[in-house]
């Protein structure tokens, strides 16, 4: 369909609209090839350049031959200008038999008032300038509107939730929800953070639940963003728990990994545990097993506000081969999403 379009042209809106996407091409083409070093790309280029300089050279002809036609010697296998070569031997047939011509008629045209005139070489330069910007707006509004056949495995986003919140979430003054969350745990620089920046993330979510043993009275908004190595969480939990009381809840326990400190001006503590194993049958033949012991975590908790007037954020990390980051890794993740999150009201 090209090709029967291309030859509906005149000569001269065809052949400058061809030199120029050859040019284009060719270029184009030969740069790619030397970038990528690959030898059939250059080959293909200096066709298109190749196929170019014919087009030029039979320009260059016509152009002098549409000059001087008496003097112009025609040469094999180079196309003649279409519209150039019927004059010419019409204006030749006429000055050699001027004695055969008859008087014409009043108001009779003659056969030289009938041909056509010649087309004006800045018009049709005009219409090639015009169709060839036409062709490079198609080329380059064509893949921005046409579905990309890009294969790259892109980041997971958070999706919005639809349901509705439980009744804690509009009793407890200033609680965020899970989708805030998400979009705050979920940083272009995270994978980064973690020590993993050549990894995206390959899922990521929010919830709005609420603590476990409350029945529904305290929210517990929580995110969670999933690598290949390493699965981050964070969790807003909204009672009146402070940080200074987790540490000696954590004393009391006779626990010993924990680290009491301070992060972004608010009282925090780092602490270690397990994270919960289970799976779940869906033939409805009962649950799939019992609860095992998973992998260790890391949890960073940190105080709603620097006052630790009660409630914490955590923010946790494990992975499925057990292997932690550095603690100063949970500290930096801390830093940069935290001050993100909307903070709770007064």
């Amino acid at each position: 369909m090209l090709g029967f379009l291309l030859r509906l042209l005149p000569f001269w809106v065809r052949e400058p609209l061809l030199i120029a996407i050859g040019s284009v091409l060719g270029v184009r083409v030969m740069y790619l090839a030397f970038r990528d070093d690959t030898w059939v790309a250059a080959g293909l280029a200096v066709v298109f350049l190749a196929l170019t300089g014919i087009r030029v050279r039979a320009v260059v002809r016509a152009l002098r031959a549409r000059r001087d036609p008496d003097r112009a010697a025609p040469s094999a296998g180079v196309a003649a200008d279409a519209a150039a070569q019927p004059q010419a031997q019409l204006r030749s047939q006429l000055q050699l038999q001027p004695e055969t011509r008859a008087p014409a008629a009043p108001g009779t045209r003659t056969a030289r008032d009938t041909t056509e005139k010649e087309p004006n070489a800045w018009g049709q330069a005009v219409a090639a300038v015009a169709v060839f910007g036409a062709l490079a707006l198609a080329l380059w509004a064509g893949p921005r509107s046409l579905p990309s056949d890009d294969k790259t495995p892109q980041s997971a986003s958070c999706s919005r939730g639809t349901e509705e919140l439980p009744k804690a979430y509009g009793e407890t003054t200033g609680v965020v929800t899970g989708d805030e969350l998400c979009e705050a745990l979920n940083r272009p620089d995270l994978a980064q953070l973690l020590g993993t920046p050549e990894e995206i993330a390959t899922a990521a979510s929010g919830s709005n639940d609420t603590a476990w043993l409350t029945d529904g009275k305290v929210a517990q908004p929580e995110a969670e963003v999933t690598f290949d190595t390493y699965t981050v969480n964070v969790s807003a939990t909204y009672n009146e728990l402070s940080i200074a009381q987790y540490v000696k809840l954590l004393r009391t326990g006779g626990e010993a990994d924990f680290e009491p400190l301070d992060v972004l001006g608010r009282p925090a503590v780092l602490s270690s545990d397990h994270t919960m194993r289970f799976s779940i049958s869906l033939d409805g033949a009962g649950s799939g097993g019992p609860v095992e012991q998973g992998p260790l975590a890391r949890t960073l908790s940190v105080a709603l506000d620097r006052g630790d007037r009660g409630g914490y954020y955590d923010i946790t990390v494990w992975s499925t081969s057990g292997a932690l980051p550095d603690d100063s890794v949970l500290l930096g993740v801390a830093e940069k999403v935290l001050p993100t999150i909307p903070e709770r009201a007064a």
